[in-house]
Order: C-alpha cells, then sequence, then structure tokens
C-alpha cells in the first residue's frame, strides 16, 4: 500500500466560514492524590522486567533521562515504595507471566477514571461560570480504557448535566487526542451557536504496564502517568473580541495552584492533522490479551525531524501566522527525544519548550490529558498569544490547533 504524501490542505469556504472559532473558557485538571518519584519508578520496572543485573542497569539509566521527576498513579496508596508491586501488578509467577489480563486492567480504568473526569471537570466548570445545567454537549476523550455505561455516563448522573446532553466519545486516538476532542467542540459549536460544550479528556496509562524485558514496551512504560483535563467550550462570532472570563487556574490536587482573576483561555480557530508517509510502525497502541501494548519506536524523533517542518509551516501560512509568530507551543511532551526533535525541526530555542518539559517533569506523559495541562500554565501565566498545540501519535499522525 502507498503511503500518502505530505500535502498542504487548501482551506475550504466552509472552513474559512467558521473560523470564528470555540472560545475555550477554561481549563480544569487532576491527577491522582499519590505519585512516586523516578527512583521507585525505575526499581518498580526493575522488578517487573528484568532478569540480569544488566537489564536492571539499563533500565535504571533510562528513567534517569527521561526528564520526569514525579508522576502519579491511581494504583498508589500512601505508600511511599509504591506497593502497587504486590497488589494490582504481582510478581510474575513464571518466565510466561504478563501480569493481569485486560479484563482486570478494563474493571479497575471503570471504576478509577470517573473520579478523575469529575474532579477536572467541576475544576473547569467552577472556573467558567458555566452552570452544569447550561452544558450542552459532552466530549469524553480517552486512549487507555473505556466501557458502556462509561465515564460520559458518570459526568452526566455526578455533575448534573442534563439528561438531554449529547455525548460523543474520542477514543483510541492516542496523546493528541485532545486535539481531536477539541476540533469535534469546535464542529459541535459551529453546528449550534448557541451550544455549550464540556470536554473531557482522562487517562491511566499506569494500568497498562507490560511484563517482560522489551526494550520498546519499557521505554513507553517509563514515560507515562496518569491524569485528567476538562475544557469549557462556547461559540464565538467572527467580530466578537476576546472575552474578559474567569480561567482555569493550573489547578489539581498536586499542587498546581490556582489563578481565578485570569482571562479566558483563548480562542480555538483552526485544526489540522497530517500522516507522515511510511511511518505505520513507528508508533502503535494495539490491545493486547494483558492490557494495552505500545511500541514507540527509535524512528519517531528522525521521522518528526524531516517532516515536521514542511507540513506545518504551509498549514501556518493558511492560517496568516508563520513559525517564528507563534508565542506559546503546546507541544505534547511524548518523550525529551520528540521535544528535542521537534525543537530541532521547527528552529525553536529551549525556552519554546519549558513549559511542556516543566509538565513532563511534575507529572509525565499523561497521553490525551498533557497538552491541556500546558494550556492551563500558558493560561494562568497570561502568556501572549497566538498558540499552537502539536502532538504525536500512532500513524505517524502529526495533530495541531491554534489558538488565538
Amino acid at each position: 500500500m502507498n503511503s500518502p504524501k505530505l500535502l498542504t490542505p487548501v482551506q475550504s469556504d466552509a472552513a474559512k466560514l467558521h473560523a470564528c472559532g470555540a472560545e475555550m473558557l477554561s481549563v480544569g485538571v487532576a491527577v491522582p492524590q499519590f505519585r512516586v518519584g523516578h527512583q521507585v519508578s525505575a526499581k518498580f520496572a526493575e522488578q517487573m522486567s528484568c532478569s540480569t543485573d544488566q537489564e536492571s542497569r539499563k533500565v535504571a539509566a533510562l528513567y534517569r533521562r527521561t526528564g520526569i521527576e514525579h508522576r502519579g498513579s491511581v494504583l498508589l496508596d500512601e505508600n511511599p515504595e509504591a506497593e502497587i508491586v504486590n497488589s494490582f501488578y504481582p510478581p510474575a509467577t513464571s518466565p510466561t507471566d504478563r501480569g493481569p489480563g485486560t479484563k482486570s486492567r478494563s474493571d479497575r480504568y471503570a471504576s478509577e477514571a470517573p473520579l478523575l473526569a469529575i474532579a477536572s471537570a467541576k475544576d473547569a466548570l467552577l472556573k467558567s461560570g458555566v452552570t452544569a445545567g447550561e452544558i450542552t454537549h459532552l466530549v469524553t476523550v480517552s486512549c487507555t480504557g473505556f466501557s458502556a455505561p462509561g465515564v460520559d455516563i458518570e459526568l452526566i448522573d455526578e455533575l448534573g448535566l442534563p439528561a438531554t446532553t449529547q455525548r460523543v466519545q474520542v477514543g483510541f486516538m492516542g496523546c493528541h487526542g485532545a486535539v481531536n476532542g477539541l476540533r469535534v467542540s469546535r464542529g459541535l459549536l459551529a453546528a449550534d451557536p448557541n451550544a455549550k460544550v464540556l470536554m473531557c479528556s482522562v487517562e491511566l496509562c499506569s494500568l497498562h504496564y507490560q511484563y517482560g524485558y522489551d526494550p520498546d514496551r519499557i521505554v513507553s512504560g517509563a514515560l507515562f502517568a496518569d491524569g485528567s483535563a476538562s475544557v469549557v467550550l462556547q461559540s464565538v462570532p467572527p467580530t466578537t473580541p476576546q472575552s474578559v472570563l474567569k480561567s482555569s487556574g493550573d489547578s489539581s490536587q498536586i499542587d498546581e495552584g490556582q489563578d481565578a482573576a485570569a482571562t479566558g483561555v483563548g480562542r480555538m480557530v483552526a485544526t489540522g492533522s497530517c500522516l507522515v508517509p511510511d511511518s505505520r510502525d513507528a508508533m502503535t497502541w494495539r490491545i493486547g490479551d494483558t492490557g494495552y501494548e505500545m511500541t514507540l519506536s527509535a524512528r519517531v524523533p528522525g521521522l518528526i525531524e524531516a517532516n515536521l517542518k514542511d507540513y506545518l509551516a504551509g498549514w501556518l501560512a493558511q492560517q496568516g501566522e508563520t513559525i517564528d509568530s507563534i508565542q506559546g507551543w503546546a507541544v505534547h511532551p511524548g518523550g525529551s527525544r520528540i521535544l528535542t526533535a521537534t525543537r530541532d525541526a521547527l528552529g525553536l530555542c529551549d525556552d519554546d519548550l519549558a513549559t511542556s518539559r516543566g509538565v513532563l517533569n511534575d507529572h509525565g506523559n499523561m497521553s490525551s490529558s498533557t497538552m491541556l495541562f500546558i494550556l492551563n500554565r500558558f493560561a494562568k501565566a497570561d502568556r501572549p498569544k497566538p498558540w499552537v498545540m502539536l502532538g504525536f501519535g500512532p500513524g505517524l499522525e502529526i495533530e495541531v490547533a491554534l489558538i488565538r
């Protein structure tokens, strides 16, 4: 099968008509109550994956290079030594033991994901000034679990959203899923300018740790963590100035702080996508017998560096922007090497990606929720606009959004 060429997309008249965008009134975030440092995470990985001293040394070195100081997991409790080893993830009983089955992991997702989702959604609603009863549409985003009834129904029940709330689930899109969810939200607002949309991303990546010494899966396990982020959006006509609204400060259960005096997050005016040629196996996320299995090839940073600039520069030009005109880069921190590849491809400086690296350091890679944590910090700091959201996922797919 031939791979698609990198083409600069042509903006349709319909897209221009709806260039008014969607006003992001607030972002709310939530993380698990307990977290661990990278030393404890590395120790857990060694116990689950390594059978020789050489393997243990490699894993310990890998965790030191991740750029992650702390990460949260719904599996943790107050024990600082992370008793997840003996509870959800018992030691392997044989060389072929791959840990809990997919059903066990899915059941844990069904019980834990709604709690984080509700926390971030409550935070977003509170800061937006929009009441639960005003929400007309609910968009949920996750690639780490699903069930029906699921997180969407729990949100409607627990938040008191109207029974008539229209629902959309954006599933299994990977780390750029927040852009996909925002694109859907913007489309809903274009169709109904009177709508108010709650978008909620929740990811429990720690439920999918894989036993055994597989370098690709060990790399992905070294990066991921749990978290949730929600956004409240409404439609804005093209002539309406940037609203002065109550903002989401960067709040969560772990010292993210609040800033009630700030303005609204921003107006999402365009999104774009591009499939990188000959990259189908570079990043994968598939359902296995023992959870979801990710592969992250060493080719990914090179593919980003070779393909990103041509696509993104053309897409930005269509929006009347250039790489140099962007004041805030919310680049998904899929790992330190991916951030470095993005920096080099676009000619950015280290300061441009400092917020991405800061979120990675403080929380790890929370898949689709992570970029929204970055936007939250931009809003709290009142960072000048325009901003770009930029993420990468299985495909290899580039997803981008412009916020003014």
